[in-house]
């Protein structure tokens, strides 16, 4: 750990995510949820603050019926958020801004 992430815990999400990713399309919205909620408890707890936005814009868009490629866009960029590296405000205000961008939808 050079750079000081747990990469072992950045491994975890980054299946977690590619799991939620390979089921968006068919899955039950509230099991979609739960993964996603699980994701952002994970993030909370080890200073992984840009992928929350991400995470409540994405469970957002489940909750209004929302499915392939704004889903597929949104876990791209919470891919992205997660393996930063970064727990700043900087950072926070980037991903926020950038879900904003794409995942306007």
């Amino acid at each position: 750990m050079v750079d000081g992430r747990n990469w072992a815990l950045t491994h975890e999400l980054m299946g977690r995510i590619d799991s939620l990713g390979a089921r968006a399309a068919r899955a039950a919205t509230a099991d979609l949820a739960g993964d996603l909620d699980a994701i952002r408890r994970i993030a909370l707890a080890n200073h992984m603050s840009p992928a929350i936005p991400i995470v409540h814009a994405l469970e957002t868009a489940l909750a209004s019926g929302q499915r392939g490629p704004l889903i597929a866009d949104g876990l791209s960029l919470l891919r992205d958020a997660v393996t930063c590296g970064r727990d700043d405000r900087r950072a926070d205000a980037t991903f926020a801004a950038a879900c904003a961008i794409r995942l306007a939808g």
